[in-house]
């Protein structure tokens, strides 16, 4: 019988086999291992696999997990964050994908001068998901490259319909393009495809690797 581990790296190859399929180069592609929901088997799964980028969207997931986690992991905070989070996260998040309202950004900035982020962009327009405004996104990148942070690209979480999500990966690509941008993080478990093909250098995948999870994340923010 198959072990975990060994399920794991099976799918890992289903996914990086997807990724050239859609024209991305593997080993260029970073893979970011959703463990939100997840428990601390699940890290080391990933980073016994050889993945050491892992994402959470709760606070506290994420503290709780980094205490066990194994050494040479870089934590991706996924979520908006919330300001009074930011003192606990500051020194353990490498990369901040949902940064999306100036207060947030100004925040960081104060509490962790050269953070990297991204610019979490509502390129779907759709109200229940965060994200600024396709026409706010250059005034947040300028104000955080001015306030001494490390804006290293854009994000998104596209629509469900599979062609709206490769029209809305398309667009924050023009748009990293046109800002000088070079890192886009979009595509998750249903069309990270779509996302590669478009031009993603990250990918946010959490089912397609771990499997269903068993139940809504027992930490929260």
């Amino acid at each position: 019988m198959a072990s975990d581990d060994d399920r794991f790296a099976a799918r890992l190859a289903g996914v990086r086999d997807r990724i050239a399929a859609a024209g991305g180069d593997p080993e260029e592609v970073t893979v970011v291992a959703v463990t939100k929901g997840f428990g601390d088997d699940a890290v080391a799964q990933a980073v016994h696999a050889g993945l050491h980028d892992l994402g959470e969207n709760y606070a506290q997931e994420l503290r709780g997990k980094s205490e066990h986690a194994p050494e040479g992991v870089r934590w991706h905070f996924l979520g908006s964050p919330q300001r009074n989070k930011l003192a606990s996260l500051a020194p353990l998040v490498a990369l901040w994908h949902g940064i999306d309202r100036r207060q947030v950004l100004d925040a960081l900035a104060a509490r962790r001068p050269g953070a990297a982020i991204l610019i979490e962009v509502n390129v779907g327009g759709e109200e229940a998901k965060h994200g600024c405004q396709p026409a706010e996104a250059p005034e947040l990148v300028a104000r955080g490259r001015d306030a001494g942070l490390d804006v290293r690209g854009l994000m998104t979480l596209a629509p469900a319909d599979r062609s709206v999500a490769r029209r809305c990966f398309s667009s924050l690509a023009t748009m990293a393009g046109q800002l000088g941008l070079t890192e886009l993080s979009m595509g998750m478990s249903d069309d990270f495809d779509l996302a590669v093909a478009e031009g993603a250098t990250m990918v946010r995948l959490g089912r397609v690797l771990f499997g269903p999870r068993r139940g809504p994340a027992a930490l929260r923010r």
